[in-house]
């Protein structure tokens, strides 16, 4: 059962709100002032809290400010309720990190509404979705309740961009969405002494472009096609309309894009630390992650050895030596040029 607390140091109203609340199927409990209240959220998390303002020992605000500093209550959807409606303490509220503001008196619907809306919005941010277009279309589905992303995407150019062909360039501005439809792309970085090392791949499905796009900046890196590629050209102004158009539908496209961060900063660390065996070992992993599709066998794939390379984070001549060894440890074929993983338990077990 979903659990409320109820914080008000007015008897009559506790207690009415508290019976409101029950007979809706929660189970609540009731705190006469604010100390008391955040020593009850601290013994047992709440759901959701309701608090008034104006109580002794410790105002709402103050209960707020105690709540935002520990870890575990600081997500914990927070209602104030109060007879004060002056816009200035409404603001200073929301500043403060309230999800909502009822003034008193209110209605029994009013309250019941904004309780259940709070509870959904904190269940669909709590939830984890796929870093793919079908996670962002069951993202924005949820949230929206219409296929928001699939009108995005829909009826837009196409483009056809060729194998090695450049897609967008580090220091341009950007100017629009891509959307990918059909195709491989490599995102990469280039150091003063021309030395290539690729940081993002991307699939049938995936956005490429977002990241300056949301920071409002130049492109930080290049986008180019590893083989013949079919993307969809989202206009700029469209990405941000749908982004302006929904607060929590911004906060969880952004927090799901951000996942790219963690997978950036833990390749950056196996680059400093691990051994070439290990790097080559990760790239071929990492490739077989990203592009091999469960209705197949072993993972195989046609890449260049210069690209390969780039993911890895070393010399051409370095990989292709290091294949060579893996070739006659028996953990890879090679075949026409394409990269067959024969034992992926030992390429993810390989050691330092």
């Amino acid at each position: 059962m979903i659990k409320l607390l109820l914080i008000e140091d007015n008897i009559e109203i506790r207690e009415n709100t508290a019976e409101i609340l029950e007979l809706a199927g929660y189970n609540v409990h009731t705190a006469e002032n604010g100390k008391i209240g955040v020593e009850m959220a601290l013994q047992n998390k709440p759901d959701l809290i309701i608090c008034d303002i104006m109580m002794p020992v410790l105002d709402g605000y103050g209960v707020l400010h105690l709540l935002n500093k520990n870890e575990s209550l600081q997500h914990v959807p927070f209602i104030f309720l109060s007879a004060k409606a002056e816009r200035s303490d409404l603001r200073k509220g929301m500043e403060m990190g309230a999800d909502d503001y009822i003034t008193k008196p209110f209605a029994e619907l009013e309250l019941l509404t904004a309780v259940e809306r709070r509870l959904k919005k904190t269940e669909l941010m709590r939830k984890e979705y796929e870093t793919t277009a079908e996670g962002m279309k069951q993202m924005l589905n949820e949230f929206t309740g219409k296929d928001a992303l699939d009108h995005l995407a829909e009826d837009r150019s196409i483009n056809n961009y060729k194998k090695k062909q450049l897609i967008y360039s580090e220091g341009n501005h950007p100017a629009r969405l891509y959307y990918i439809l059909k195709g491989k792309i490599k995102t990469y970085k280039v150091n003063e002494d021309g030395k290539e090392l690729t940081i993002g791949l991307y699939n049938e499905g995936d956005f490429l472009g977002y990241t300056a796009l949301l920071e409002e900046t130049v492109y930080k890196e290049s986008a180019e096609a590893i083989d013949n590629c079919e993307i969809a050209i989202i206009p700029k102004e469209d990405f941000e309309y749908l982004l302006n158009n929904n607060k929590e539908v911004t906060k969880k496209f952004i927090q799901l894009l951000a996942k790219n961060v963690t997978e950036r900063e833990q390749q950056l660390l196996g680059l400093a630390y691990n051994s070439l065996r290990k790097r080559v070992a990760d790239a071929l992993i990492t490739l077989q992650n990203k592009y091999h599709k469960q209705s197949e066998g072993k993972f195989s794939m046609h890449i260049s050895r210069e690209d390969l390379a780039n993911i890895a984070g070393t010399a051409t001549e370095s990989l292709i030596r290091t294949l060579s060894d893996f070739k006659n440890e028996k953990l890879i074929e090679i075949k026409e040029g394409n990269i067959i993983i024969m034992n992926e338990k030992k390429l993810l077990l390989m050691l330092n």
